[in-house]
């Protein structure tokens, strides 16, 4: 059988909220997945901008990703390469530092070289500058016109949401507590037998996926914090 994990991400607390692009990355995914006889054991969801030198410091969600990949030796699939990131810069050092793990670009398919992946990233962040002159260019149009910019919620916003979420995942590491203890009691002694034993009695992770021994892991890290 063929595991894989997989990632999805949009870039503002608006489009996470909506759920804009999120139904569309996980159909393309799950019908990729199937198509290639992929089983996905388990999927994270990210909002969170892609740019900057610091992003994987600010993703997470895609640092457990990683982490559960190449624990259960599996690739991570994505709908398309700019749900990873546009630049250039940060694609090639996740796949120069995480060599083991192989990236696969639903929409590009599974048996695309890392080169063209590089290539495509290039594409993408070229896509980025144009729209972000454009948009620079609009808003000082605007401005001339004496249009008042700016939105003084977005910041509040932002925390808001990620209380928001860590209230969630709090929520969710509790309710699945004495299920995890349950199957502690019952002698499983490893991160994967306790997965396998929320996995025989049905009983789904956050995202509704099967657990992988890294995904009880990170749970029981939440409720020892």
């Amino acid at each position: 059988m063929k595991t894989a994990i997989a990632y999805y991400r949009v870039s503002t607390t608006a489009q996470g909220k909506s759920g804009l692009g999120l139904e569309a990355q996980r159909d393309a995914v799950e019908r990729f997945a199937k198509a290639e006889g992929f089983t996905l054991i388990a999927s994270f969801q990210e909002v969170e901008t892609g740019k900057g030198a610091d992003a994987l410091d600010r993703r997470p969600v895609l640092r457990d990703a990683l982490t559960v990949a190449k624990t259960e030796r599996c690739p991570v699939i994505i709908a398309k390469l700019d749900r990873l990131s546009r630049d250039v810069q940060f694609i090639a050092t996740i796949m120069n530092q995480e060599k083991e793990i192989p990236f696969i670009v639903a929409e590009l398919g599974a048996g695309t070289d890392p080169f063209i992946l590089h290539l495509y990233a290039a594409f993408a962040q070229k896509e980025r500058a144009i729209i972000s002159e454009r948009t620079k260019a609009a808003l000082a149009a605007a401005k001339a016109r004496g249009v008042k910019l700016g939105n003084p919620n977005i910041a509040a916003a932002t925390i808001k949401s990620g209380i928001a979420i860590q209230a969630n995942s709090n929520a969710f590491a509790k309710k699945v507590a004495p299920h995890i203890e349950a199957a502690r009691a019952s002698g499983c002694k490893t991160f994967r037998d306790v997965a396998a034993a929320l996995n025989a009695r049905g009983i789904p992770t956050a995202r509704g996926c099967n657990w992988a021994p890294m995904t009880v892991r990170l749970i029981e890290k939440r409720l020892a914090a």
